[in-house]
């Protein structure tokens, strides 16, 4: 189901928790509304649409990657960016890493441990923000 982006402040900035198999119909929803926002928008976490749970969705070209409960475990190469988000007007600038590794839990709740790196990382960056409760 398409959900409504959650533009409050107070819920966007709270920690979200972690998620289980039952949280399975937020992936549903994540990827209904991905897909209607396609035109501007290539990620988002759950808080966006309202769930406080440790969920994302990244567009990586031709496919939607889903990551449960994403911990970014290595960084390298910094460099200051740019970042609109569609839970809040305008851009802010914010510090990235051109390369991360990332260890999480696909759709079907396996272990994955992969490396990304330019847009895709610095999405995944800006998607796990959210799942820490940080503004951007």
């Amino acid at each position: 189901m398409v959900r409504e982006i959650n533009r409050d402040i107070l819920s966007l900035g709270r920690p979200s928790e972690k998620a289980s198999p039952l949280d399975s119909g937020v992936i549903r929803d994540l990827k209904d509304t991905l897909a209607a926002h396609s035109s501007e928008c290539v990620g988002m976490a759950a808080n966006m649409i309202g769930v406080n749970k440790s969920i994302i969705i990244v567009n990586v070209g031709i496919a939607n990657i889903v990551m449960v409960n994403p911990v970014i475990v290595r960084k390298a190469k910094p460099f200051d960016a740019q970042e609109g988000c569609l839970s809040l007007d305008g851009v802010r600038p914010v510090k990235r890493w051109r390369e991360i590794e990332v260890e999480f839990l696909d759709e079907t709740f396996r272990k994955q441990r992969r490396r990304f790196e330019g847009f895709t990382a610095q999405i995944i960056q800006h998607e796990t923000d959210h799942c820490k409760g940080v503004i951007i």
